[in-house]
């Protein structure tokens, strides 16, 4: 298995950074892999503190009568353009994830967010894109009300909250650009008329 040496951090943000990892490669051969993180030092990346944190929070959210999932359409600027996807946001320290998911939703759409109960399993923090970058986000599930609104929002953020429905989810899929997450999960929704009844089988 290969071994990092050192941990030299390249940039000092405060959401994002880079990290050069001096690594020896199981061939013996040495040299260097490149990492952001959200970690603001070297001792906070995961590799450092072989721990598992979310970072981040993903919220899959449906109307009461299951008819309609809560997506974002928002500008994203490694792509220059907007990209469909679940509201997320950064879990602030201190902050549990599932707060962390009440407070974003409304932030982002306006609505009220009531996290449901699923198995540990479902919520479990998971790595987004790991061959670059060790953030994680766990994902909170659960139901809106209210009124769409855009009075919440960081007047940085350039954010669209939209109410789908299952044709226009459809729609969404074949002809727009959509963040991974977001795809697979109305890719379920799409197609079954009970959202969340995968989390309680057997």
């Amino acid at each position: 298995m290969a071994i990092i040496k050192e941990i030299v951090q390249q940039t000092h943000n405060r959401f994002l950074n880079i990290f050069e990892l001096k690594v020896r490669r199981k061939n013996g051969s040495e040299g260097s892999y490149f990492v952001a993180s959200r970690a603001e030092k070297p001792e906070g990346i995961e590799c450092a503190r072989h721990t598992v944190k979310p970072d981040g929070v993903i919220i899959y959210a449906v109307t009461s009568d299951r008819e309609k999932v809560l997506l974002v359409k928002q500008y994203r600027y490694p792509i220059d353009t907007y990209v469909y996807e679940l509201p997320a946001g950064l879990v602030d320290p201190g902050e549990d994830y599932r707060t962390a998911a009440v407070r974003e939703v409304h932030e982002e759409t306006g609505l009220h967010f009531t996290p449901i109960d699923v198995d540990p399993m479902y919520e479990k923090p998971r790595y987004m894109t790991v061959g670059m970058t060790d953030e994680c986000c766990a994902c909170v599930y659960g139901y809106i009300d209210g009124e769409l609104s855009t009075d919440y929002m960081e007047a940085t953020e350039e954010i669209v909250p939209l109410l789908v429905d299952r044709e226009e989810a459809v729609r969404i899929l074949r002809e727009e650009r959509v963040a991974a997450p977001c795809a697979y999960h109305i890719e379920r929704f799409a197609v079954e008329k009970e959202p969340f009844a995968y989390m309680q089988q057997g």
